[in-house]
């Protein structure tokens, strides 16, 4: 088959994939930039924008919204989700959860019921727990975190040193401060809190607060002395 003919007949089981979909009740805002596998599974009601792909062993439940320009691949999504702009690969994702914009989800990734998962979130074989929140620039790597936690901007799970992976596990309700470093393995307990800034390589007991940076020194003058100075 040559290319011509071979795009032709791609074009075709598309459309008429499509056009099933559309059919069962799904909302295909833009049919000819969406590109759906026969093998996946959409529910009525749910809406698919413009520029997205799903494939695989993908089963989406009702009442969704995904995209725009969105990559989904062997996942299954609850009901009344939102992904947007955003890739996710191997993910088990609860109802009522808000992913992306440009979030990456990997294999072994479970998010429970109303999680939110924020812009540039990367998340890798981790379990999240209800109602837990990580709204940007996080990774969370070969960790179980409980519900309703709160991860700050940048935090960071350090599962890897080089050689081995290791896996960490967060309580309910912890609240991990803004460039919270967690070092793999350890453990933060319910109601466990992290200052901002912090590296953590020890547990942190239920209710404890983890302060691990160093303390403030103010150089007074020394702009001056290096002469840094300018008119």
């Amino acid at each position: 088959m040559d290319c011509i003919a071979y795009a032709k007949e791609k074009e075709s089981k598309k459309a008429a994939v499509n056009q099933r979909l559309m059919e069962s009740g799904v909302i295909l805002t833009d049919p000819s930039t969406c590109y759906i596998d026969e093998s996946v599974v959409i529910a009525a009601s749910t809406k698919i924008l413009p520029n997205t792909t799903i494939s695989g062993d993908t089963h989406i439940g009702e009442g969704c919204v995904i995209g725009p320009n969105t990559v989904i691949a062997d996942c299954t999504v609850g009901n009344g989700s939102t992904i947007v702009c955003s890739y996710l690969l191997g993910t088990c994702v609860g109802n009522e959860v808000s992913v992306g914009p440009f979030a990456y989800l990997r294999p072994g990734t479970i998010l429970s019921d109303r999680v939110k998962i924020g812009d540039f979130v990367e998340i890798k074989n981790a379990t999240i727990g209800e109602g837990t929140k990580a709204s940007h620039l996080t990774y969370i790597g070969d960790c179980d975190v409980g519900k309703h936690c709160n991860f700050g901007c940048g935090t960071v799970v350090v599962n890897y040193n080089g050689k081995e992976k290791f896996r960490s596990r967060i309580g309910d309700h912890a609240f991990l401060g803004c460039n919270t470093n967690l070092v793999s393995p350890v453990e933060v307990g319910s109601y466990g809190y992290t200052a901002a800034g912090s590296t953590v390589t020890e547990n942190v007991p239920d209710g404890a607060l983890a302060i691990a940076r160093a303390k403030q020194e103010n150089k007074t003058g020394w702009v001056q002395r290096k002469g840094y100075l300018t008119k």
